[in-house]
């Protein structure tokens, strides 16, 4: 299979300016809400690339935007990182864009500047060329997911009005192209006691002696759950547990867990959350999901349930094929054509408001949220000049489904 090799060029061009771009993001921290130094460094970026229109959405994402057709194609990198943790863990400083080997380090470096940059520069490639007729590419980089993953996506459809036909995001997928992911939600259970001193224990109930068979209820549910083919399986676990109690030589008065569920497909919150009210040994605890409730670096306030659906494209719908076409066309292979393990701003494009989406980024996903984060430049030298083509390929799509639709049009009688 041959590849485009002007295309890849090209990229190479630009090759000095995305690693310059990448590592100065990297150099600046960016966890959720805390994004707005790195979002203006992203905003002088778009400007430099002389794209049509560049703004910070109302909740504090960069958006920009080249084009002006009706059919609106949306990159989406999520601008916002984890923490570091302990600096020690680290052997270099996660904020300096390490630059060996070459491969570039430190947070973000994989979890997903890369796409950022790479998408930036795409676009530039393709406007260089000359946007297809009837295409409007929007480029987001996007707050707040790191907290609240498809937040940002609500806003930018339901206040801003920038609805996608197709949306294109920039986790990690080595170069593959992803097409779903499993679906969450976070809950608590709580026990309620009656709180004793402890030299008269049994004058009190422990909450936290409650909480105890619920926990291994929990751990045998998982056993239980329902299991996909592509997707994998559901998934439970406790991930965090606390009490209160009115001092180290009490019965604790109450007990609470944090639980993390994965939702395959079938898997819902309605039927999550009555799995959790049927649990055995649950008596009179509290089962409740969670909400999500933030102010953005603008001050704009954030605000939804902590349930964020599973979803899946069909490996032949035509947004995953031009995609991979897209790929084969600048890399001379075919893609891997795969899905995540984690979640992504997905759950609100095609979870929520069933847009076609799918993913394409250079990085692997297990390094993600790890002290060994890093990329490829070649990588994310090919990933860029797949950028560029992704629209061209869709555009000529676009206006091949239109011929047909004519052209079976008119033998109807």
């Amino acid at each position: 299979m041959a590849h485009n090799e002007n295309i890849l060029d090209a990229a190479h061009g630009y090759e000095e300016r995305i690693v310059r771009f990448l590592r100065e993001m990297i150099a600046i921290p960016a966890e959720s809400g805390k994004e707005g130094d790195r979002c203006e460094r992203v905003r002088q970026e778009y400007e430099t690339l002389g794209f049509d229109e560049v703004f910070f959405d109302g909740l504090g994402s960069v958006v920009a935007r080249i084009g002006s057709g009706d059919f609106k194609i949306l990159f989406d990198g999520h601008i916002d990182c984890v923490g570091v943790g302990d600096l020690g863990n680290w052997d270099f400083d996660p904020f300096v864009g390490r630059y060996e080997n070459g491969e570039i380090w430190g947070r973000g470096a994989v979890d997903e500047l890369p796409a950022i940059a790479g998408m930036a520069y795409g676009a530039k490639m393709l406007a260089d060329r000359g946007v297809p007729e009837g295409v409007s590419l929007y480029l987001t980089a996007s707050v707040m997911e790191e907290d609240c993953d498809g937040y940002c996506m609500r806003h930018l459809i339901e206040t801003e009005g920038i609805r996608p036909d197709v949306a294109i995001l920039g986790e990690p997928t080595d170069l593959g192209v992803y097409r779903g992911q499993r679906g969450r939600l976070e809950a608590t259970i709580t026990t309620h006691g009656v709180s004793a001193h402890g030299a008269h224990a049994d004058r009190g109930v422990n909450a936290l002696y409650k909480m105890a068979p619920i926990i291994t209820d929990v751990e045998q549910l998982n056993d239980r759950l329902a299991d996909d083919a592509f997707l994998g399986k559901g998934s439970i676990i406790v991930s965090s547990i606390e009490c209160t109690t009115p001092s180290l030589n009490a019965v604790p008065d109450s007990a609470r867990i944090y639980i993390d569920r994965r939702l395959t497909v079938g898997e819902t919150v309605e039927s999550s959350m009555a799995e959790l009210q049927g649990l055995p040994h649950l008596g009179d605890a509290d089962v409740e999901l969670l909400t999500y409730d933030a102010v953005s670096w603008r001050g704009t306030r954030a605000q939804q349930d902590k349930y964020y659906p599973t979803w899946v494209l069909e490996e032949d719908h035509s947004l995953v094929q031009g995609v991979a076409a897209a790929v084969a066309e600048t890399l001379g292979e075919a893609p891997q054509i795969s899905r995540w393990s984690f979640s992504t701003n997905g759950v609100a494009t095609m979870g929520l408001y069933g847009i076609p989406t799918v993913g394409f980024a250079p990085g692997l996903e297990e390094l993600a949220h790890t002290t060994e984060e890093r990329v490829k430049v070649d990588d994310l030298i090919k990933a860029t000049a797949v950028y560029s083509l992704i629209p061209e390929v869709l555009a000529r799509q676009a206006v091949a489904n239109t011929k047909t639709q004519s052209h079976e049009g008119d033998h109807k009688e």
